[in-house]
């Protein structure tokens, strides 16, 4: 008896110190903000830029980008709705037979 104590004792002091300690929390060594690959370029280009041609060329360049991204997103719809066409034939054909 007193050794199965023990060892409910033992355990839960063990439980009690595999606990992690409190977080530290570290502030970072350069204040600009963390941005991703794409919108890092973008903000590169948009500190670079001076005068109001440069600013009209990388909207333009940007609105491009956009476009791609757009007509890959509409395949990709368009491809999810044959898809789901496909598989709602091949129900009532499964129903039917």
């Amino acid at each position: 008896m007193r050794f199965l104590f023990l060892f409910f004792l033992l355990v839960a002091f063990a439980a009690l110190k595999a606990q992690s300690p409190a977080p530290i929390i570290v502030q970072p060594a350069n204040s600009s903000a963390t941005v991703t690959s794409t919108s890092s370029k973008t903000a590169a280009l948009a500190t670079d830029v001076h005068s109001i041609p440069d600013a009209i060329k990388l909207l333009e360049q940007i609105k491009a980008g956009n476009a791609e991204v757009l007509a890959k997103q509409k395949a990709a719809l368009e491809k999810l709705d044959e898809l789901q066409d496909a598989a709602d034939q091949l129900r009532i054909f499964t129903k039917r037979g």
